[in-house]
């Protein structure tokens, strides 16, 4: 079975913004997606949310898992792909994802190491990037470094700013597109 994990950022609710309506698309495609809640989603570590998503990925281990990660949750799914244990997924979808330090320190302790981007493509075949123009909290130059370093697709969506309810964002087709075309291709 198919299955999307979807995993908001800093203080991002599970039912917020456009998951409810990614999720709901994704069912009338007869996939299973779920939005999941991090510990301490305000006061996050990168240890707590590895092991949060280590774990809903480990519920069902003969599903085809795809993640789509909202800015911390983006960095999250990096820090998963190359943690021990690892398993290896199909596909993620990045949005508005932070992969250095930004203006905000408390998430700061995602960054205190580099990634080891070989590793994490060694487990996911197919990163597409999507970014906005606009985004006033991950700066445009973020999604051109995981795009380079991930060999991703990048879609940059003009004035969306961060994909949140402050930028209207309650829909977000790109991913949607992103996810099914992943999806179809594997079930080829």
């Amino acid at each position: 079975m198919n299955r999307v994990i979807i995993i908001a950022g800093l203080m991002g609710s599970p039912n917020g913004n456009w998951k409810p309506w990614l999720m709901a698309e994704l069912e009338k495609k007869n996939v299973l997606a779920a939005s999941i809640f991090m510990p301490e989603f305000d006061n996050p570590t990168p240890e707590g949310w590895t092991k949060e998503l280590s774990h809903q990925i480990d519920l069902n281990p003969e599903d085809e898992i795809y993640l789509v990660g909202h800015s911390l949750g983006a960095t999250t799914i990096l820090h998963y792909l190359q943690s021990e244990g690892a398993k290896n997924i199909q596909g993620a979808v990045l949005v508005a994802g932070p992969c250095k330090k930004t203006n905000n320190n408390r998430i700061d302790s995602f960054f205190e190491n580099p990634f080891d981007f070989a590793k994490i493509k060694s487990r996911c075949p197919k990163f597409p990037v999507i970014h906005s123009d606009d985004d006033p909290y991950v700066p445009e130059e973020h999604a051109h470094i995981l795009t380079k370093e991930l060999s991703a697709d990048l879609t940059i969506v003009p004035g969306k700013g961060h994909f949140n309810t402050a930028s209207g964002s309650f829909t977000l087709p790109e991913c949607l597109d992103h996810l099914i075309a992943m999806i179809s291709a594997n079930n080829v």
